[in-house]
């Protein structure tokens, strides 16, 4: 009696199902992206470097976050709503004279506050304590402040703000011509008001 012979799987198709599968896969998932904090990290410093040129008090602006996420600005409670605005008026104070005076600065002039925004320095400390968040979201107000009083002098200078100028330069549809153009406004800006945000290393 003869035997009968096995059907064979036909497994000519199996390359193509798992390339379908394949396809499908690099199709439907999302990669996760990077979060945190945009930042330029200082040039290092060469250890027979000169000693830096002492800062006035006057030009600090303190800020600390203890392990609690309380809020302490120049060694006082603040509520994190009300941080933007002191950072901006200590920003704007304009208190200098002479070679340290600013011509554009609008607020108090107070003694006891920042000359010019130029020389202006905002240093934040943070414990290990302290929560993520809340640190992203003091980061935030004091970056906000910056931007602030950028909009406002670039609203002035070239009737735009500096957010639009920055939304404009990165635009891959803006041309090289006028890339030029913008690239030297954000930059005058820039220098009128540099970020100087310090911050030292946690404590606790």
């Amino acid at each position: 009696m003869a035997r009968r012979s096995s059907p064979e799987v036909n497994a000519g198709s199996m390359a193509d199902i798992a390339f379908l599968l394949l396809i499908f896969f690099l199709v439907t998932t999302t990669i996760e992206t990077d979060k945190g904090i945009s930042r330029k990290l200082p040039p290092w410093q060469d250890e027979n470097q000169p000693e830096p040129p002492k800062i006035k008090q006057r030009n600090i602006f303190t800020v600390v976050l203890n392990s609690n996420n309380d809020l302490l600005v120049e060694d006082e409670e603040m509520e994190l709503k009300d941080l933007r605005q002191a950072a901006f008026n200590f920003l704007d104070n304009g208190g200098g004279s002479g070679s340290e005076a600013c011509s554009f600065c609008q607020g108090a002039g107070s003694a006891e506050s920042s000359v010019n925004p130029q020389k202006a320095i905002i240093s934040l400390q943070n414990n290990r304590g302290t929560e993520y968040g809340t640190y992203i979201a003091v980061q935030n107000e004091l970056v906000a402040a910056y931007n602030e009083l950028r909009d406002r002098e670039a609203k002035r200078l070239y009737g735009t703000t500096f957010v639009n100028l920055e939304a404009e330069y990165n635009d891959p549809k803006t041309g090289e011509g006028r890339k030029e153009s913008l690239k030297e406004k954000i930059e005058s800006i820039k220098d009128l008001i540099p970020q100087k945000l310090s911050e030292a290393e946690p404590k606790g």
